[in-house]
């Protein structure tokens, strides 16, 4: 395979990786703040995406920088597109604290 086709397949395997990991710490914050056990959500929802994001730039990676540092970018842009794409919250902090 080209180079250049597997730095492109790194980089798209790291947006896959940021829109997993941005999405579901979106996901949960949503679920956590009405739950009646936020804590249990949070430190749940870190480990697990914290554990597929580790185990995915380990494998993309393989050993050579140029393709982590593709997979790299490619989370970081993951990251722009989830906070531009996904709604903002209705409710500010201070509502939800005065409805508490």
């Amino acid at each position: 395979m080209s180079d250049t086709l597997t730095l492109i397949l790194s980089g798209a395997a790291g947006a896959a990786l940021g829109a997993i990991f941005f999405g579901g710490l979106w996901w949960t914050v949503r679920r956590g703040m009405t739950s009646p056990r936020p804590v249990a959500w949070f430190v749940g929802s870190v480990v697990l995406r914290m554990s597929v994001v580790l185990f995915g730039f380990y494998f993309v990676g393989g050993g050579d920088w140029r393709r982590l540092a593709a997979c790299l970018i490619g989370f970081v842009l993951a990251r722009i597109a989830v906070t531009r794409l996904t709604p903002a919250p209705v409710e500010t902090i201070e509502e939800v604290r005065d409805a508490s």
